[in-house]
Formats: structure tokens, C-alpha cells, sequence
């Protein structure tokens, strides 16, 4: 039987969560677990390009160019340092996108056509998406099996995630009607702050199930890891950020989607 990929968009359009520093670590951790893993940066600002250690200089054919047309979704494919893991980058020229495909007839469904291309070669295909709901993220959310949601434990978060819920329902009920919520992913977690226990507290309790068991701490060498153009996992493999990511990796794998 034919591999394919199981499509995993991660997404909140609060900035800040931890959704790139997610994408990068869970990617890494399924890799060394022998998967064949893709990252899709389709965020104009690149920081999981950057995160993942391809240098602005680099990038000289990325998603931009795969979604206007202009190069082979093959040939923008880039190995990484990482056994298993490959990338395909984004600079700022995808903030155009959104009055590029102003009129374009079925702009919904371009990366998913794009993917489908690829979908056999790899195991898992992680897409980190922008912090917006725009034409990006829609696209994103099309061409997902899943989604995958970061949450800083604040007030704010919670309203910004109603308002993401009912993105998703939309979205599944036009455009994906296979798509589904994997699981929120608790971030930046501190135990020492009462609001904290408050707010994981309320999410369980509304989502239940949905909200995975292991959470993810704040963590000084999660934030230090993209500076030297590595994942925390191969910084510093024993660091809290990088444990947590380990066993949520073993926790998404387990849930088998």
C-alpha cells in the first residue's frame, strides 16, 4: 500500500505560543523515532527555517515559490542536519500571498495540491503556520489531516482559542470535512504561578481528552536553542524543554493518528 504523510497544521493566531519552537522539537523527536518527517515554514517570517538552521542566504526556492508556481514542490526541499527530517522554507516574500491570490479561482486548495505530490515520501509533514487566520493558515488547515494548537497558559489564550475553534469549524465544514483537532499542547507552563494552574485547569475541563498530558515548561534553552539554528533537541537533548517535547512526541505517536 502506498505510504502517505499524516498532514499536521500547527496553529493559534496568537503570537508568542510556542508554535514554532513545537513544530521544530516534535519534528526532530519523530525523526529520531525513524520516521521519514517534512517541515512546511509557511510562515513570511521563517523562524522555523531559521530555527532549523537554513541561513536567510539559503533560501533560494521556498514555499512562496511552490505556491505562485514558479518551482517544483521536489525542488524546494531541503535536507536538514537532522537524520530524517527535511524542510521547506519560507521567507517574507509569502506576505504577499494575500493579494497575490486575491483572485486566483480555488486559492484554498493550493498547498494541498502541492503536498499531494510529495505525501508518499514521508511519514509525518508538520506545516507551521503564521499567527493569522488569513490566506496562509486557511490553505494550511485545507491541506491537514490534523491540528495541532500551542497555548501559552494566560487569560488571553483562552479567548483567542474560542475564536480558533470556531476557524476550525468553518473550515471543516467548507473546505475539510475530514479535519480534525489532534490536541491542544500546553506551553511555556510554569507551576510557580497560580493563573497557570487556573487556566490548564479550565481547558482540561472543557476540552478534556483533547488537551495532551505532557505539557511543555518554560524553559531558558527552548528560547536560546533557535539562535544557534538547532531544535532544543539537539542543543541540549537533556533540558526540560527538550524532555517535555521527547514525551510528547512518544504521546502523539502512541495516540496514533
Amino acid at each position: 500500500m502506498t505510504r502517505k504523510a499524516k498532514i499536521f497544521s500547527v496553529v493559534n493566531q496568537k503570537g508568542g505560543v510556542g508554535k514554532t519552537t513545537t513544530t521544530i522539537n516534535l519534528a526532530t523527536a519523530i525523526a529520531s523515532s525513524r520516521n521519514k518527517v517534512l517541515i512546511i515554514d509557511i510562515d513570511p517570517q521563517g523562524n522555523a527555517s531559521t530555527g532549523i538552521g537554513v541561513a536567510y542566504n539559503q533560501r533560494q526556492k521556498t514555499i512562496y515559490e511552490v505556491l505562485i508556481g514558479n518551482c517544483k514542490v521536489n525542488d524546494a526541499i531541503m535536507p536538514t542536519k537532522i537524520k530524517g527530517l527535511d524542510v521547506i522554507t519560507a521567507t517574507v516574500d509569502l506576505s504577499a500571498l494575500e493579494i497575490e491570490f486575491a483572485d486566483v479561482k480555488d486559492k484554498n486548495y493550493i498547498l494541498k495540491n502541492k503536498i499531494e505530490e510529495i505525501s508518499s515520501e514521508y511519514d509525518y509533514i508538520f506545516i507551521d503556520c503564521p499567527p493569522s487566520l488569513g490566506v496562509l493558515t486557511i490553505n494550511t488547515l485545507t491541506a491537514s489531516d490534523y491540528v495541532l494548537i500551542p497555548m501559552q497558559c494566560e487569560f488571553f489564550s483562552l479567548e483567542g482559542l474560542s475564536h480558533l475553534l470556531t476557524t476550525l469549524e468553518l473550515v471543516k465544514n467548507n473546505l475539510n470535512p475530514t479535519l480534525k483537532i489532534a490536541g491542544i499542547i500546553l506551553t511555556m507552563h510554569d507551576r510557580r504561578n497560580k493563573l497557570t494552574e487556573a487556566v490548564e485547569i479550565d481547558v482540561r475541563n472543557y476540552l478534556e481528552d483533547k488537551v495532551f498530558k505532557n505539557i511543555v515548561p518554560r524553559n531558558v534553552k527552548l528560547s536560546e536553542a533557535p539562535s544557534y539554528g538547532e531544535p532544543a533537541l539537539t542543543y541540549d537533548p537533556e533540558c526540560r524543554g527538550s524532555i517535555a517535547y521527547k514525551m510528547l512526541a512518544k504521546e502523539i505517536l502512541a495516540r496514533n493518528f
